[in-house]
């Protein structure tokens, strides 16, 4: 073997430091491709798996939504609000309440949903609806709030909420006799009130 190797390297320095430049990028040549390989076969998938989880934590991070405000605000406009804020959170952003605004129009302390449009009625709007209300002795099941729908006989709190879903999902009533279909009213319940409500 010794032998053999004397015979291979040339005698001349300059054939011998050629030779041994050779065979060192030979080495080097084959550790690259070796550290390649083995990345490519082993580390590909934590790669592809952490930027997965950057993304992800990124775009939970962000936790932001948009919303319009619209009426009785000093800036109405969309605005970009943090995921659980409140109404009265959108309204500071859109400047406040105007001084023409109705604070109970809507429930600044209802959590705001992504999209959603928020309308500030204003006290105008109030004043005509509790005028209207009291040029007439019936209540109007179309349009009447909650409260309205409370001062009836036989009509609680809770009915009243559930003639307000159910005109919310199927639209105005077509007739009195319509409040029927609301869960929890009867004819009894209907023949208590038909003196004191219209369309």
């Amino acid at each position: 073997m010794v032998e053999w190797f004397v015979k291979a390297v040339p005698e001349d320095s300059t054939s011998r430091r050629k030779l041994l430049l050779s065979a060192g990028a030979g080495v080097a040549a084959v550790a690259v491709i070796g550290a390649l390989w083995s990345n490519s076969t082993s580390g590909s998938g934590e790669v592809e798996l952490d930027a997965s989880a950057d993304a992800v934590v990124n775009s939970q991070s962000s936790g932001t939504l948009f919303v319009q405000v619209v009426g009785a605000v000093v800036k109405p406009g969309v605005y970009e609000v943090p995921i659980d804020s409140r109404v009265m959170d959108a309204v500071a952003l859109a400047g406040g309440l105007s001084p023409r605004a109705d604070p109970a129009s809507l429930n600044l302390a209802r959590i705001v949903q992504d999209g959603e449009q928020i309308i500030v009625g204003t006290a105008g709007d109030a004043q005509s609806r509790r005028t209207a209300s009291s040029l007439s002795d019936k209540v109007n099941i179309n349009t009447a709030t909650a409260e309205d729908l409370d001062t009836l006989p036989r009509i609680g709190v809770t009915l009243a909420e559930r003639i307000i879903a159910y005109r919310d999902e199927h639209g105005p009533f077509a007739g009195i006799e319509s409040l029927l279909e609301v869960p929890g009213i009867g004819d009894l319940t209907l023949a208590g009130m038909r003196d004191k409500i219209t369309l």
